[in-house]
């Protein structure tokens, strides 16, 4: 029943350990430049492929290159090393270089050290011109710790959210077959050639679901070499850990069970878990743009919260809001994967209560997001976080109910088999603005705890520094 599971599971150890090894000796900035331009490079690939052979599928393709020149040019200009940047984006991006491999099987015992080699060299070559142009250019300052990396790691599982996104769109949820395998093959080996249709829109997102968990791995060396704080490192502890169960639930959605046959007699898929795995994934990056806003150093750097009136109002009304979004989000996932598209000539079938409940819960959320971030906005004015979430709740909200009606009206639009464009990029930024204000509530609860106090109030309880 569990084949190469041990194996599997034995190399992933394996590359644990490399990763926690090598990003221990690393500085932050020079692993959060590096992980921030091969999460860019994955992006403007993955679009490229979209469209390949083409101009614009081309175009992006050079404009991965130009990436690593613009981190490096950004290196230089914040004192690090543009170099070292370089170093680090080609190390995380062994995890495709394999793909490229597995279609070089006939060729040369050079072909993989040849690879390798280019890929570290080009890396560094590019990262050192972009360095170059920008020695007379003004320095600038960034943070250069554990938030800055939290911040990169937050952008990366949004780029896997929309990949996602699209895989449920495109209805490509069940192109691969098994797993941790993809067709038999070790999913970092399964060669690029054979990455056509749904099989790319779901086994690429497969391999950004494994760069988000490196890099949540980076996450947990960086915070345990610099951050101190004792709740910090449980949260990101915790945090790898959900990423972990949610990267097993992506995985069992497809099979159903632990197995890594490819029969159909053996495989169960699940709706249950698909449903499961599309909302912890947007709470997973609710998290981490959480653990971003704990570790910035106005976060770390502010001492007491700022008396507000009507503090207890500006701290429970997030808190409703957020609870009020996760129901929202368990009756969007749910309307997703229980309805059935049209097939065969047989119309459409679109369930009853997740669609009603969707629409009345949108109503009452417009409504509870106004008065939340007004309310957070004129109240606490005085504090930037609380005020700018605040405020960008409100226009966020409005876009987001707009969309919504939209991503309704295109899906029962649909007549037949064929998944129109507009579709795809409606219902994906539908899914893609709401994961976003999710992440802006969940922000501004954890702010409104950390900075606000009520001034009647004889003692206060808040998140520790």
């Amino acid at each position: 029943m569990f084949g190469s599971f041990p194996v599997i599971f034995g190399l992933l150890l394996l590359g644990a350990l490399l990763v926690v090894a090598v990003s221990w000796r690393i500085r932050t900035v020079h692993l959060a430049l590096g992980f921030a331009a091969t999460a860019s490079m994955w992006m403007l690939g993955y679009c490229a492929m979209l469209a390949p052979g083409l101009w614009f599928g081309e175009l992006l393709f050079g404009a991965t290159l130009g990436v690593l020149m613009l981190i490096g040019a950004l290196a230089r200009r914040c004192g690090a090393s543009p170099v070292r940047v370089g170093l680090v984006s080609a190390f995380a991006n062994l995890l495709i270089i394999g793909a490229f491999l597995r279609d070089e099987q006939g060729g040369s015992p050079w072909t993989a050290p040849l690879y390798i080699l280019g890929l570290f060299g080009g890396s560094v070559a590019l990262a050192a011109i972009g360095g170059l142009l920008a020695r007379g250019a003004r320095p600038m300052t960034i943070a250069s710790n554990s938030g800055l990396f939290a911040l990169v790691a937050a952008a990366t599982i949004f780029i896997l959210l929309v990949t996602g996104g699209l895989v449920t769109g495109l209805e490509s949820g069940l192109a691969v077959p098994d797993w941790p395998n993809s067709f038999g093959h070790n999913m970092l080996l399964y060669p690029i050639s054979e990455m056509k249709g749904g099989i790319y829109y779901e086994h690429a997102h497969r391999l950004f679901g494994m760069l988000v968990g490196t890099t949540a791995l980076v996450l947990l060396v960086v915070v345990f070499r610099e951050d101190r704080r004792v709740w910090i490192r449980a949260s990101v502890v915790l945090f790898l850990a959900i990423i972990c169960v949610q990267g097993a639930l992506g995985g069992l959605r497809v099979t159903g069970n632990l197995t890594d046959a490819t029969s159909g007699a053996v495989l169960q898929p699940s709706t249950a878990l698909a449903i499961t795995h599309g909302m912890l994934g947007q709470m997973v990056f609710a998290i981490a743009c959480v653990l971003a806003c704990a570790m910035s150093d106005s976060w770390k750097s502010a001492r007491l919260p700022l008396m507000v009136a009507d503090a207890a109002r500006v701290r429970a009304l997030p808190l409703l809001l957020l609870g009020t979004l996760v129901l929202q989000l368990f009756l969007g996932a749910s309307y997703r994967h229980l309805q059935i598209p049209p097939h065969d000539g047989v119309a459409a079938v679109h369930p009853a209560w997740p669609i009603w409940g969707h629409i009345g819960v949108a109503m009452a959320i417009l409504v509870l997001a106004a008065i939340t971030g007004a309310h957070a906005s004129s109240r606490a004015r005085e504090i930037p976080s609380v005020r700018v979430l605040g405020k960008a709740i409100v226009h966020t909200v409005g876009l987001q109910l707009a969309l919504g009606i939209a991503a309704l009206v295109v899906v029962l639009m649909r007549a037949d088999e064929k998944i129109p464009a507009y579709e795809v990029i409606v219902t994906s930024a539908h899914q893609a603005l709401g994961a976003l204000l999710l992440a802006m509530t969940a922000m501004l609860a954890a702010c409104s705890l950390r900075f606000v106090a009520d001034p009647g109030a004889q003692t206060e309880v808040t998140l520790s520094a």
